[in-house]
């Protein structure tokens, strides 16, 4: 990453990007990978679960290409109806 005037870091592309997903189901989450990226390679490995079970995350890291395919996988991912939040 490099610092752009306003201080924002620049990034720079394509590059490795990870998004964490955070759902209440473990399948589901690896579904709306599946339908998001329906094209794509990426490695989806699930990580931490809530301490009661309620919660999971799916670490996705993918290759983006520039700032609008990082921006739509984004959006894509937070309308799903399987995820909670996207980090």
């Amino acid at each position: 990453m490099i610092k752009t005037e306003d201080c924002k870091p620049g990034i720079i592309y394509p590059c490795r990007w990870v998004y964490k997903l955070i759902g209440r189901d473990i399948n589901l989450l690896q579904s709306a990978v599946r339908e998001v990226l329906t094209d794509r390679t990426c490695s989806a490995v699930p990580s931490k679960s809530s301490k009661g079970g309620a919660y999971h995350c799916l670490d996705v890291e993918m290759t983006v290409r520039n700032e609008p395919d990082r921006l739509d996988c984004y959006e894509q991912f937070r309308r799903h109806p399987a995820v909670i939040m996207v980090l």
